[in-house]
């Protein structure tokens, strides 16, 4: 009986120490600190000497359309050349690449018409001398009262029909290719030639060829094409859609593949007027300088060409920074601290990139001295 008394004590005991200790109040746990935000830099004062900043704003901007063309000779400096008369050719004195300049002889052709035309110059030449006169004979006629003056109206009514036709013989002949020298030449020694010179009328190199010895030709044929190459024109097709981004005198870059794509600057000199139909796109034309004659007609180029600006928010292409395969600007939230900002960009022009989203017009960014801030800030996260 004794023990359990002494047991019951116990217990009771027990219950009133886990009691007290119940009722003490728990100790309250320190407040962790806040942690750092790893997108923001502060520069220490050696690095704020190499930051320096700019307000984003919007500025005329040209985006970069790309299309495909070709090189094309300059049609003011091409010259598709043919016999002025029907006749058989006899000899070929120009080959494919020849350097020529305006009269040369690039072939020579023999033309029965032409000595027929030569006939007839040198008959109504003669014709009009006789009338002539004539004229003359009855003016100092009329002038003795030997005739009347109906006699001498009527011979100078003749002489002028002569001349009439001497002028067009004349000009036959100039028409079928015989300058002025060569016809009086011929009138005065009478030496008809029924061969005919096919001339260059340009300075440049012969780029076709389409004639042989024995031929028979006409004045409708181009038998040689003489082209100056050190002067080209670029030609695309502008998407439809996009052809009121182009104006003349626009910038335009030329690639050409099959020079390593090597760049040419020009500018539009035409574009289109009309779409064509077919394929819904509108002519363009650039002029470029070729004094080494690289480019050569029919290449195939890509045109870049530089749209008519409109305004845009544009961030220079030094504050860019690239990090962990996002591009980044540092915005200035107060003097010497920067938040690491994901933008997202749109073409690059003139040094300066288009702002899709990320920043506005007005916040400042670090333009110079941003990679070294990216590399603080990359080696804090790292930390």
């Amino acid at each position: 009986m004794k023990h359990s008394l002494s047991f019951s004590a116990s217990l009771v005991a027990l219950a009133i120490a886990l009691s007290a200790c119940g009722d003490k109040a728990p100790e309250t746990a320190a407040p962790a600190a806040p942690a750092a935000d790893p997108a923001i830099v502060t520069a220490d004062e050696a690095m704020a000497s190499r930051i320096k900043l700019a307000t984003i704003t919007k500025q005329p901007f040209g985006e970069m359309l790309r299309v495909s063309g070709r090189i094309d000779f300059d049609i003011e400096r091409v010259a598709r050349i043919g016999a002025t008369v029907t006749g058989r050719v006899t000899e070929i004195r120009a080959e494919l690449g020849q350097a020529v300049k305006p009269g040369d002889v690039l072939a020579r052709l023999h033309s029965s018409e032409l000595g027929t035309a030569q006939l007839a110059y040198l008959k109504s030449r003669a014709f009009s001398e006789l009338q002539a006169n004539n004229r003359e004979r009855a003016r100092q006629l009329f002038a003795a009262d030997v005739i009347g003056r109906g006699e001498l109206q009527k011979r100078e009514n003749e002489y002028n029909v002569a001349e009439a036709e001497r002028r067009a013989a004349r000009d036959q002949l100039n028409v079928l290719g015989m300058s002025d020298g060569v016809i009086s030449r011929l009138g005065s020694d009478g030496q008809i030639s029924s061969f005919s010179p096919v001339v260059s009328t340009m300075r440049g190199s012969v780029v076709e060829l389409n004639v042989s010895i024995g031929q028979v030709v006409q004045p409708a044929q181009a038998l040689f094409t003489v082209a100056d190459l050190s002067r080209v024109w670029a030609v695309a097709e502008v998407p439809e859609a996009q052809a009121d981004l182009v104006a003349q005198g626009q910038t335009t870059e030329i690639e050409v593949p099959a020079l390593g794509n090597t760049k040419f600057t020009g500018k539009l000199i035409y574009v289109g007027q009309i779409v064509n139909p077919t394929t819904r796109t509108v002519l363009v034309r650039t002029s470029l300088e070729n004094p080494e004659g690289r480019l050569k007609p029919a290449m195939l180029a890509s045109m870049l060409i530089a749209s008519r600006p409109s305004d845009k928010v544009v961030v220079a292409n030094s504050a860019v920074v690239r990090s962990e395969d996002k591009d980044m600007v540092y915005v200035e939230t107060k003097p010497g601290t920067y938040r690491a900002t994901e933008v997202t960009l749109g073409q690059s022009y003139n040094g300066t990139r288009v702002v899709q989203a990320g920043v506005r017009e007005g916040d400042k960014v670090v333009v110079e001295g941003a990679f070294h801030l990216n590399n603080q800030r990359t080696g804090i996260v790292q930390e």
